[in-house]
């Protein structure tokens, strides 16, 4: 008679027992969609520093970039060439030099630096010639070279033509 009495209690004790694993599995899956969020956010920005992103389309093929007396020796200025930024640098021969202003590496805008007389990327220290041949740093590719006309006051720059 004692048997059939304790079938209740045993039924609370399961019951009970099957209540805990329901909250433990609630707790694993708040911690480990934690742990997920954390080693997410770590190797995301890892990913992207690793893999450079595609060349990008600067758009338009001739742009007005300066005035001829905008510039001094050693000097530089950034300009917009279709939705992105271009680079004017007048050398301290007094040569002019276009480049792409986006770096190779996160597309980062690069500006010159005249007590190096080089290129340089502030976002991870990477560095450029008056070629635009990466020098140091993260960038894998050159930048983009530009061709410069001066017509009358005007500077103006174009894409170099293949061929």
């Amino acid at each position: 008679m004692q048997a059939i009495h304790d079938v209740p209690a045993r039924q609370a004790a399961v019951a009970m027992q099957v209540q805990s694993p329901g909250r433990r599995g609630f707790m694993r899956i708040l911690l480990g969609g934690g742990l997920f969020a954390s080693a997410a956010s770590f190797f995301y920005p890892l990913a992207r520093y690793l893999v450079p992103p595609a060349a990008v389309d600067l758009g338009g093929d001739t742009v007005s970039a300066a005035k001829v007396g905008d510039l001094k020796p050693n000097s530089a200025k950034i300009f917009k060439f279709g939705s992105h930024p271009g680079l004017l640098i007048m050398s301290s021969t007094g040569e002019y030099r276009a480049l792409s202003a986006t770096c190779t590496h996160l597309g980062c805008t690069v500006q010159y630096r005249n007590d190096t007389k080089q290129i340089w990327c502030a976002c991870h220290n990477g560095t450029y010639d008056l070629a635009g041949r990466n020098v140091s740093g993260p960038p894998p590719r050159p930048l983009e070279l530009f061709e410069v006309h001066v017509k009358g006051d005007d500077i103006f720059v174009s894409r170099k033509r293949e061929g």
